[in-house]
């Protein structure tokens, strides 16, 4: 561009380029600059934001204090006295972590060459507009960047905070990372380690420097608070955010330099006013927890932590009632949020497109029933004003009830003595059906055994209903029942009845019901004898129901004869009876 062949003319043409470029390259800087500086006055307003939100939890709790007079609200005021000191514990944490950050601030613009001493407001000539205020707490000091000389300078905040190694911060910038973990650790602490309600709860945090994403974090952190002796079912969402939301990576690869440090990523060659602007971002992350963890200590509280803009009647009972029967209705007005609806899930299923969601502040769930009783489970989630996720279990039992029909022969209801009589009985109606009786005894369900007892000639069965779901018990019916003494059984020589045609070589006897007579009751025979006219001797007798100390005889007889046993029975009444069966040979 300016060589030495060139005329004077054109090497002052190259000289003018070069203080062109020049001056184009430090407009391009002094954008960028001015960028970090609009950068870090929004981030000074959302601290001031979030400082005025926690805060204004804190005087929600102090203000329902002073309103809570009287005896009557002794336990009342317990409560938010502990509360307002819990939360001040947390303030007075946050206050420490923001001063800190604050002096590091006036370092490096010290160090730098610029006045941190003059405090005039809304000067644009001045640096500091306000200066830390112990009675304020947590409110960060209001910078004006736009007043800083070396905007540009990055060996001041570079040798201050990292020091000598990115991979490896040393002094201020040590400091800032252990008291940032520790803060965050402090803050969970105190949000979930109280006493309450009789009961204690402790929750101790661990750093967790290594996590491969933000769903990797979230694992970790859940694992570790459900590990605790937390309120898992109040504090556990809010003690995840609260960690989550002061974590950062401690370190990783950076333009192929493998373990470098977060404070030294974030301030290595970083501008003066891009240093300031991070550790502002640092405040902002402070100032966040403070007024996330406020919230949450309100709301144990106080009502006011989720909004309502629409109500509607809610009625639940019984399903199902049966004629006389009591019932119980619990009737409601329940308030919601039409712009924050719950999220509803039902445990076990893949697909929750089961459940539908009408717009008033309920979710529906569908499914078909299956037999017996169902016990469904699940969660129901929503929103509180601060944007923390509520979760609660919900459990709900069905009890399923089976439809049922009833046809009586009340001309057969009869009750055998000494005979284990089924009995089926059903309430409908009702999940549990008990059968009862006077003058006999019941064992068993679905059949029941009923079995007379004493030498009464009536008995008397009452099926009752339970709802196990309200415990309550209800008669539903009487039943009067004759009681009778067993049917005699025939005798059977072996596969032919009294009156049939036998074949003499069968060599057992039996005691048993023809098929006219269903009931399946056991017999035996104790003894018998057999006559056959004509026959000569003695009849043949024996026990049990063997007869071959009675072939030769039987053997004798002819086609068309008659042969006649005479046989002793019990049956299950345990009664001796005597029982003849008459048979022709074949």
């Amino acid at each position: 561009m300016a060589g030495g062949k060139e005329t004077p003319r054109q090497k002052m043409i190259g000289m003018m380029y070069l203080v062109l470029t020049a001056l184009l390259a430090l407009n391009v800087s002094k954008s960028i600059l001015d960028a970090f500086v609009a950068i870090e006055e929004n981030t000074q307003k959302a601290n001031i934001v979030q400082y005025d939100r926690g805060t204004g939890f804190y005087n929600d709790v102090k203000s329902e204090l002073s309103g809570a007079k009287g005896e009557d609200q002794k336990a009342k005021r317990a409560k938010l006295e502990y509360v307002l000191k819990r939360m001040e514990l947390v303030d007075k944490e946050s206050s420490k972590m923001i001063e800190s950050i604050d002096n590091l601030k006036k370092k490096i613009l010290e160090e730098s060459g610029e006045d941190v001493l003059t405090l005039k407001n809304k000067d644009e000539a001045a640096i500091l507009w306000s200066k830390y205020d112990k009675k304020k707490g947590s409110l960060p000091t209001r910078m004006n960047l736009m007043a800083v000389q070396a905007k540009d300078q990055y060996d001041v905040p570079m040798r201050v905070i990292i020091g000598e190694e990115i991979t490896g911060p040393t002094g201020e910038g040590l400091k800032l990372w252990e008291d940032f973990n520790k803060y965050r650790n402090k803050v969970v602490e105190l949000t979930g380690t109280y006493e309450w309600g009789g009961k204690q709860f402790t929750v101790k945090p661990v750093n967790i420097p290594l996590f491969a994403n933000n769903e990797d974090l979230s694992e970790q952190v859940a694992k570790m608070i459900d590990k605790s002796k937390g309120n898992l079912k109040e504090d556990r969402q809010v003690l995840i955010d609260l960690y989550m939301g002061m974590t950062k990576l401690e370190k990783r690869a950076v333009n192929g330099v493998n373990d470098v440090h977060w404070i030294g990523s974030t301030f290595d060659h970083a501008p003066l006013v891009a240093a300031i602007a991070s550790l502002s971002s640092m405040q902002q992350d402070v100032l966040a927890t403070r007024a996330l963890s406020m919230a949450h200590w309100k709301s144990k509280v106080s009502t006011g932590e989720y909004s309502f803009n629409k109500i509607i009647p809610l009625a639940y009972g019984p399903s199902v009632a049966n004629n006389n029967e009591e019932i119980e209705l619990q009737v409601m007005m329940a308030a919601f949020d039409s712009d924050n609806q719950p999220v509803v899930t039902v445990d076990g299923y893949d697909n929750q497109d089961m459940v539908s969601y009408p717009g008033n502040g309920q979710g529906i769930v569908k499914m078909t029933t299956g037999s017996g009783q169902m016990t469904l489970t699940g969660t129901v989630s929503i929103k509180n004003k601060s944007g923390v996720k509520k979760t609660e279990k919900w459990e709900k039992t069905v009890i399923i009830m089976k439809p049922q029909g009833a046809i009586e022969m009340p001309e057969f209801n009869i009750l055998y003595r000494g005979y284990d009589n089924k009995v089926e009985a059903t309430a409908s109606g009702y999940d549990k059906t008990i059968l009862s009786a006077s003058g006999a005894s019941v064992s068993g369900s679905g059949p029941y055994i009923v079995k007379p007892t004493g030498r009464g000639r009536d008995a008397y069965l009452t099926v009752s209903g339970k709802n196990t779901a309200t415990g309550k018990t209800a008669s539903l019916k009487k039943v009067k029942y004759r009681v009778l003494r067993l049917p005699n059984p025939e005798i059977f020589w072996g596969n032919a009845m009294s009156g049939d045609k036998a074949d003499k070589r069968a060599p057992r006897l039996f005691a048993k019901y023809p098929p006219e007579i269903p009931l399946k009751a056991n017999w035996r025979i104790v003894d018998w004898s057999v006559q056959v006219p004509g026959a000569e001797g003695r009849p043949p007798s024996g026990t049990g129901s063997n007869i071959s100390s009675a072939t030769r005889m039987i053997a004798n007889a002819k086609k068309g004869q008659q042969v006649v046993f005479t046989c002793g029975v019990i049956g299950p009444d345990g009664v001796k009876r005597k029982r003849a069966g008459s048979f022709t040979i074949k």
